[in-house]
């Protein structure tokens, strides 16, 4: 449980230069940017909206968000 009493659902929000803007094969490993980790999807999408904002004039950079949550405790409902 978070201090807000909601269940902690953590996500991640990368981004970095793909191969394909329709894809999320990142170009280079070493180059991914670790936005940070959000206790909800909504501060995630929000830390992601941001930089995807800033980068929206570059078709080869892409962020997009990981439901950690999801690959930590698959067979729980995602509510």
């Amino acid at each position: 449980m978070s201090d807000t009493g909601n269940e902690q659902l953590l996500h991640l929000v990368i981004g970095g230069r793909v191969t394909d803007p329709r894809g999320v094969e990142f170009t280079d490993l070493k180059d991914i940017h670790t936005v940070g980790y959000f206790a909800d999807y909504a501060s995630a999408e929000e830390a992601w909206r941001g930089w995807a904002q800033r980068t929206v004039d570059d078709a080869e950079m892409k962020y997009v968000i990981v439901h950690l949550h999801k690959l930590l405790e698959p067979e729980l409902p995602t509510g």
